[in-house]
């Protein structure tokens, strides 16, 4: 880490001495509406407390001067800034000649503006064509562009203005590891790309607990609760206007009948607008009992009341984006935003052409509660891009450079800009101790965490509370970007829902548990829950002898005895969470009585619990110990002293263990002959004890066709905890909806 600041520090030294010793950065910042001042503010911030390196020029032009969208400049005053330039650059008329032609005023215009103010840095944030103007006049004259949000994929227009902005931009700053690829795949330069997340998230993490009563009630009314309430904000589709402006007025019949208090926003200003407050006002809209519509609300009030919404309806890129760092239900209309990475809270009605669908994707998400998504940023958005900004050498040539394919599949970024490795925090219960800790992508455990396992359920998940947040916050300094938070427990989970249902008499008060809930508000990150069986075996298939092997069954030799399988690639939980109990499968009618109350079943004969209690009764009748053994008054007699008399030559204790061996290999028999593995890793610290003893079982009595299995001994150090993290890493990596 000093190393790491250390040189910091040199390369910014080294950029003000190239740049002049007392040249600041004179940044222009330019926005031109409502949502994209949301992004730019908190950088504009940034920028304005620190005047020893940036002098900050603000420029404000579109639907911020228009009254009709809120005179929404207003907020930009009252957050202080100065504003040096004010550009009256929409054409009124709402149609698709207005955006060319507002465009065009804004090129006439802005030359004057440019050429006064000199910047050596313009940040132009999105997609509207508005930016599209910024980023021409700045292009042709010369000026360094930094592009936020470039390399996101969406629908309508928006995506070719979007890229093609990105041709103009000399640096981008984007929001998620999909759009750092796509830039890469325009052929930009990867020196000049910084993974950052969304700087709106910076203030969005940090909001959801400030006081949200009052603004509810100014806003929708005195009687309105939380969670009782919706939110809708829907656009014009300008590749197709008659078609968006149809759904809209389905989507208001929809809520009309759906009989919710409701706060509407007004449509931005692009083509078709016009025709969407003319069916607003068509309905009654502004008049009815449940409806209150507004044409602007300040962002930070607008997060408390998504933040506490019942449901979020429309096909603004807010509902995709921001409304996930709260889990708040999205009902996504339309084709407006597809090709966005989403988190789960969203529901997407591609083609809502009915009331009845959007109606019942309503009843489906009103009301529900989804774990809070960081997709699209972590809250450290603004730090990156600062530093950014100063590493900038305005000695190097302005023309870009563009690297043609080929590719290189990995790309690092320069350590000078950000360094960071996508990460899970992993969580590991077990009967004895509770471990959290730091998961790299390729496995590696950056940090670990280890506490004694409270007894009570209160005392537990203060616990692991503590020390998620302790390892989150430590991530930030050994440069891991968190994804999410991986649970491995003993006992019968729902994964779906994240709820420990039934579990192990070694964990006490661990039944009907929702672990996802509580953890995910307080870290603000998605959470998964699984059984510790299962995460072993997902673990097998991330990093160990599994990986790229289509079907295979690990078991877990421990305390007691667990497992999963992977069926076709992936695992199997069974209609009520109950596949892979494999320390359960009975090899003898009249064997030992199991924990679970059963008798005869593998874990009754092989499992570390079961070897301690034969341990025992040979120590009770002194026929454990024997010549090269001793063991202290004090000390409790262990699976390990019966394994260790075995290796000494004590007949009855390898006569256990050969008991042992042969009912593991007389389940491992039954499972060849279930679900036909191509391969049986044996895990845990009992294993390699194991191994042989089911290999000759497997030979004796499985049939022929099943006999040429593999059985292999893992090769992980910590199944448990790299399972958990799996959880996290295998989903969050893949998830584009």
């Amino acid at each position: 880490e000093v190393y790491f600041k250390n040189l910091s520090r040199q390369k910014q030294k080294e950029v003000m001495e190239k740049n002049g010793n007392n040249h600041k950065l004179r940044v222009c910042v330019a926005t031109c509406n409502r949502a994209d001042y949301s992004k730019l503010a908190p950088i504009m911030f940034g920028i304005k407390a620190e005047p020893q390196f940036f002098e900050l020029d603000v420029v404000v032009l579109g639907s911020h001067l228009i009254d009709d969208y809120g005179n929404t400049y207003r907020m930009i005053e009252q957050d202080d800034f100065d504003i040096h330039t004010r550009l009256h650059t929409i054409v009124r008329g709402e149609d698709e000649a207005a955006m060319v032609e507002s465009v065009g005023l804004a090129l006439v215009k802005l030359p004057d503006v440019l050429n006064r103010l000199k910047p050596d840095i313009m940040i132009v944030h999105g997609d509207r064509f508005d930016a599209l103007a910024l980023a021409t006049s700045a292009a042709l004259m010369n000026i360094r562009i930094l592009h936020i949000e470039g390399g996101e994929v969406s629908g309508t227009i928006d995506d070719s203005i979007r890229h093609a902005i990105t041709k103009l931009a000399h640096y981008h700053v984007c929001c998620t590891r999909s759009a750092e690829q796509h830039l890469i795949a325009m052929c930009e330069d990867h020196d000049r790309i910084l993974l950052a997340g969304c700087p709106s998230y910076d203030k969005l993490l940090s909001a959801k607990n400030k006081d949200y009563m009052s603004i509810i009630r100014m806003w929708l009314g005195e009687d309105v609760k939380t969670r009782d309430y919706i939110v809708a904000l829907q656009h014009p589709v300008t590749t197709d206007i008659k078609h968006s402006i149809k759904m809209f007025e389905l989507t208001l019949d929809a809520l009309i009948s759906f009989n919710k208090r409701t706060l509407v926003l007004f449509p931005n200003v692009d083509a078709g607008s016009k025709e969407m407050v003319r069916v607003m006002r068509k309905k009654g809209i502004e008049h009815h009992p449940n409806f209150r519509a507004v044409k602007h609300v300040p962002f930070d009030q607008f997060i408390q009341l998504v933040a506490h919404a019942g449901c979020m309806i429309g096909n603004s890129s807010c509902g995709v984006r921001e409304v996930g760092a709260f889990g708040t239900p999205v009902i996504n209309l339309g084709t407006r935003q597809t090709g966005r990475e989403t988190g789960e809270n969203v529901l997407h009605v591609r083609d809502a052409d009915t009331q009845d669908k959007i109606l019942h994707a309503l009843q489906l998400q009103f009301g529900k509660q989804y774990p809070c998504s960081k997709i699209y940023g972590d809250g450290n958005a603004v730090p990156r891009i600062l530093k950014f900004l100063k590493s900038i050498d305005l000695k190097e040539p302005l023309q870009k450079k563009f690297c043609f394919p080929p590719v290189k599949d990995n790309i690092s970024q320069d350590i000078d800009h950000i360094l960071e490795t996508q990460s899970a925090l992993a969580v590991d219960l077990g009967g004895t101790n509770l471990r959290v800790a730091i998961v790299s992508m390729k496995g590696e455990i950056v940090k670990r965490y280890t506490q004694l396992n409270p007894k009570t359920y209160e005392d537990r998940l203060e616990l692991i509370l503590k020390m998620c947040i302790e390892a989150a916050s430590e991530a930030v300094n050994v440069n891991c970007r968190i994804l999410g938070v991986g649970i491995s427990t003993g006992g019968r989970v729902n994964p779906r829902e994240g709820i420990v249902l039934h579990s192990t008499k070694l964990i006490q008060e661990w039944s009907s548990v929702d672990l996802r809930t509580p953890i995910s508000d307080a870290l603000h990150l998605p959470v998964w829950v699984d059984n510790d069986g299962n995460c072993a075996a997902l673990a097998e298939r991330k990093f160990g002898h599994g990986k790229g092997i289509e079907n295979f069954v690990t078991l877990i030799t421990g305390t007691g005895i667990g497992g999963g399988i992977v069926h076709q690639h992936e695992l199997i939980h069974g209609s009520s969470f109950c596949a892979a109990e494999l320390g359960h499968i009975v090899v003898s009618l009249d064997g030992p009585e199991c924990l679970c109350g059963s008798q005869g079943c593998i874990e009754a004969y092989a499992s570390g619990t079961a070897l301690q209690r034969e341990a025992k009764k040979l120590h009770d009748e002194d026929l454990l110990l024997v010549e090269g053994m001793s063991m202290k008054e004090e000390e409790i007699v262990s699976a390990a002293h019966l394994i260790q008399a075995a290796k000494l030559g004590n007949t009855k204790a390898e006569s256990i263990l050969r008991t042992a061996g042969t009912a593991l290999g007389l389940g491992v028999v039954n499972i060849l002959h279930t679900v036909n593995p191509s391969l049986v890793i044996l895990s845990g610290v009992l294993a390699s004890h194991y191994v042989n003893a089911v290999k000759d079982v497997i030979n004796r009595q499985a049939l022929s066709s099943v006999k040429t299995v593999d059985v292999v001994v893992s090769n992980l150090a910590d199944p448990a905890l790299l399972g958990a993290a799996s959880l996290v890493l295998d989903y969050t990596t893949r998830r584009i909806y």
